[in-house]
């Protein structure tokens, strides 16, 4: 039976201390700093940032320190945070036609007006270890390029001037606030894509991975890949007019869907669009992927009952926050609910054993 647990603070206290133990490693080696996480592990920074829902890579680079490199208890750590911090207001929406890009591919056109600037990237890596990095003193330094200056025009308006892709439609309204309104279904788009931005990156790159293959007619062209800095406006109601407030990277991807048409909409390409802090492309496209395939609804496209399509199983599971607490609690003390299913398991058995053979 239940018996209550003694000495738990001392417990928990050491363990909070043999944690601290663990995440310094050998004291004969020399301590990791902030700085050196912000520079170096830059993409897993972007991604914290990102989930975390709060763009700052000196706290990001903190909570991967704190939390011994699981982003997703980093992750933790910045909602957390973020939830004591005041709102001013909000931001003008960011004009990424006006971005410094540092990286701009497109998999449609090969030939794109200011030309394809393929940045850092791993794609062309072979992907073996390299063990120079093992030994001491930095790798000599290659000649790198600098962000691109200049207004930079997306590349599917060059479709939309055929009249070849569907064209987006704006809207006035104010879009909801997913960190302030709780989420209801149906959920517009705007309030789908923060979820999306804010959703875990693994599963999303499943449920990308799932349109490809078929569960939803969804295969895609990346229209245009980029990854740069925009500046950040704010409108300031005192002085009549708004200010710029600071310059974040982002990664932002245009998918190019074939569409065959509907009762509602004529045969065309359709686009799947997404938006996330920090040079992420991998989870960018994951997410214009998963948007495409919740559109199906407004497309006039039949339901096919993929999981991508399924606009609450997507957004009800995609927060890995959630997702962690919601599975990580199992591991805390259920004594008092596992001993009445332990009691009830000995009555069933003991009411089984009873019957006569045959009953």
């Amino acid at each position: 039976m239940y018996v209550a647990v003694k000495g738990g603070e001392k417990a928990i206290s050491n363990a909070h201390q043999w944690l601290a133990e663990e995440r310094r490693g050998d004291p004969d080696l020399p301590d990791t700093s902030v700085a050196q996480i912000r520079e170096q592990l830059s993409l897993s920074v972007a991604r914290v940032m990102a989930e975390g829902s709060l763009y700052d890579p000196e706290l990001a680079a903190l909570a991967i320190k704190q939390s011994r490199g699981d982003l997703i208890e980093a992750i933790f750590l910045i909602r957390a945070y973020r939830t004591t911090l005041p709102r001013f207001g909000y931001s003008k929406p960011v004009d990424t036609e006006a971005m410094r890009c540092k990286r701009r591919v497109s998999a449609t056109f090969k030939d794109i007006p200011g030309g394809q600037v393929l940045g850092s990237t791993f794609d062309y890596t072979h992907r073996l270890l390299d063990f120079k990095l093992m030994a001491e003193g930095d790798v000599p330094k290659a000649e790198a390029g600098t962000p691109t200056d200049g207004p930079m025009p997306h590349i599917l308006s060059l479709l939309n001037k055929d009249g070849l892709i569907q064209d987006e439609i704006s809207s006035d309204a104010e879009p909801g606030d997913l960190t302030r309104e709780p989420l209801s279904y149906p959920a517009d788009r705007a309030v789908r894509l923060q979820a999306l931005a804010r959703g875990d990156e693994g599963f999303l790159l499943g449920l990308g991975y799932s349109t490809q293959r078929g569960y939803a007619r969804n295969h895609a062209f990346v229209g245009e890949l980029r990854i740069g800095f925009v500046t950040v406006e704010m409108s300031i109601p005192e002085l009549g007019f708004s200010i710029e407030i600071g310059e974040i990277e982002i990664s932002e991807c245009e998918t190019v869907n074939q569409f065959q048409g509907s009762k509602s909409e004529p045969p065309q390409f359709t686009r799947g669009y997404g938006l996330v802090f920090g040079q992420q492309e991998r989870k960018a496209i994951s997410i214009a992927l998963v948007d495409r395939a919740l559109r199906w609804r407004e497309l006039g496209e039949d339901d096919l009952g993929a999981a991508a399509q399924n606009e609450e199983f997507v957004l009800s599971h995609c927060d890995n926050i959630q997702a962690t607490g919601f599975v990580e609690h199992i591991k805390l003390p259920h004594y008092v609910d596992f001993q009445s299913e332990l009691e009830l398991i000995r009555q069933i058995r003991r009411d089984a054993l009873m019957l006569e053979p045959g009953e």
